[in-house]
């Protein structure tokens, strides 16, 4: 590969590595570091994903990410009656510590970067990695990884929140705090526009919803103690890469810029880092079609090209089968490669932000940024993310842009194929990943023998020590670890979460 130098290097605005970051947060971006290549995984049981991180790390990935199950992702354990049917289906079930030990088993936590897709019972899970790291030997202060932490985009699209939006916050800025103090290395939040994107949003609305959660949880993160400067500089952003090629690389560098320029106009940090985006993308889940299935890895394909012409920090790129099911060993490996050819056959690596100085380009990047602005203007001018939320105004306003979407793929007017477009009278059958039923009821099994056999005592002492720092408003982290520790399961603390906080219905804004 010939390592090129681009003529706009330099120390002027327009440069990379330079503020407003517009084109990109590090001055020679793949150039000196490829972006991290973190495939989103977990099914079954602790103990086959474990199986599924391995072989992908020995494939070439460069990080974990992990899918949970939507028990875990509300605090349940397995054996509730509510988690019935759900067990390991949409990820990885975990329970206890016995289920994090066995995810990471024969899996150097201090040398991999982890990212875990959680959020209402975000300090839960944390607790429980640090609780597994602690016994592998690792100081905490060594651990990298990312914890999504992002409550407020549940109540608005995605719908996995437990806990009223109080004490939500609370739970997120007792994390953030807790890391700055311990773990320096890990990333507190990773405000999510994906999910806002996957329910309907627009790239402008992506931009600034996702923006104006991250303003909420830094003016939230301040009033709790922190400076600026303590969190910002560990705070990512997750967005999803959909099939505008032009308009989703356009997106990214405006996010950057409007990001850079928001943070300064309010917070005035002094640490550079607090004002640069660096994100994480995924390939767009709602883009794939259980029509001419394998038409997917094409799309795939071109939306990843676009993240890293975008300058995303770390990338997953869905498989090719996921609108038929879970994707499969090949079909995942298949995922992983794209990623391996853009990186390494392409030759775009050596050029910084070379799609920058397109009049095309940069004509859309400046509309993006000044829609995005208005929609942060008009979000602010209602009191903030918060208050929006609970009037509906962003359930609403994805609902209007999905609902338009949906008509534009019925008269046609967007071409989808094999949807609407080159569609085939008669298709193959493609089967996905089967999952034994049996490998639930197993789990639970081993789930209630392990509350059988473990010392009450010491988890009900836990508990209640839980239960005391949430009625005094310390930080709940230091009590969940412990509890985590002395065997308290998932659904056990976030049962004590639930009475001492209560839960609440988010309006749906229709």
């Amino acid at each position: 590969m010939v390592e090129t130098i681009d003529s706009t290097d330099g120390a002027s605005q327009n440069s990379p590595g330079m503020p407003p970051y517009r084109r990109g947060i590090h001055p020679g971006m793949y150039r000196d570091r490829l972006w991290t290549m973190r495939q989103y995984a977990g099914f079954s049981s602790p103990s086959n994903t474990n199986k599924r991180f391995k072989r992908l790390l020995d494939s070439g990935q460069t990080g974990i990410s992990i899918a949970f199950d939507l028990p875990t992702q509300l605090g349940l354990d397995s054996d509730d009656d509510l988690s019935s049917g759900e067990v390991g289906k949409v990820g990885v079930s975990i329970d206890s510590i016995h289920d994090m030990r066995e995810l990471f088993y024969g899996i150097d936590m201090g040398s991999i970067s982890t990212s875990m897709t959680i959020n209402a019972p975000a300090t839960t899970l944390l607790a429980l990695y640090v609780a597994v790291a602690d016994e592998q030997g690792i100081p905490i202060d060594q651990l990298s990884g990312t914890v999504q932490n992002d409550i407020l985009k549940e109540y608005i699209s995605r719908g996995l929140y437990i806990f009223p939006p109080e004490p939500s916050i609370r739970l997120t800025t007792d994390l953030m705090s807790w890391c700055n103090r311990h773990a320096p290395r890990w990333n507190t939040i990773s405000i999510s526009g994906y999910h806002m994107r996957e329910a309907g949003c627009t790239a402008s609305q992506e931009i600034a919803l996702t923006l104006a959660n991250a303003i909420f949880y830094s003016r939230k993160a301040i009033e709790s103690g922190m400076k600026i400067d303590d969190f910002a500089p560990r705070m990512s952003f997750f967005f999803a890469c959909h099939n505008d090629f032009i308009e989703e690389i356009c997106k990214f560098r405006a996010a950057r810029q409007l990001w850079y320029e928001l943070v300064e106009a309010e917070f005035s940090p002094t640490n550079p880092k607090s004002s640069q985006l660096r994100f994480h993308t995924q390939t767009s889940g709602v883009t794939l079609t259980a029509q001419q299935p394998k038409n997917n890895a094409i799309r795939v394909a071109y939306q990843a090209l676009s993240a890293v012409l975008g300058g995303t920090q770390s990338l997953h790129t869905n498989s090719f089968d996921e609108a038929l099911g879970l994707p499969t060993e090949d079909s995942a490996r298949l995922a992983l490669r794209t990623q391996q050819i853009i990186a390494e056959e392409l030759g775009i690596t050596g050029h910084v932000d070379p799609l920058g100085g397109s009049s095309t380009v940069e004509k859309n990047t400046d509309e993006l940024i000044h829609q995005a602005r208005s929609i942060i203007d008009d979000i602010g001018e209602m009191g903030g993310a918060m208050e929006c939320v609970k009037a509906g105004f962003q359930q609403r306003m994805i609902h209007e842009s999905a609902w338009d979407h949906l008509r534009s793929v019925e008269d046609k007017s967007e071409l989808v194929v094999g949807v609407n477009s080159h569609v085939d009278e008669t298709e193959p059958v493609f089967e996905g990943l089967i999952l034994d039923s049996s490998e639930a009821n197993s789990k639970i099994s081993r789930l209630i023998e392990m509350k059988a056999n473990r010392n009450i005592e010491s988890v009900n002492e836990s508990l209640s020590e839980l239960r005391q720092c949430c009625r005094k408003g310390s930080n709940v982290m230091p009590p969940i670890i412990s509890a985590v520790k002395a065997e308290a399961t998932v659904g056990e603390v976030n049962s004590v979460l639930r009475e001492e906080f209560g839960t609440w219905v988010a309006p749906s804004g229709v």
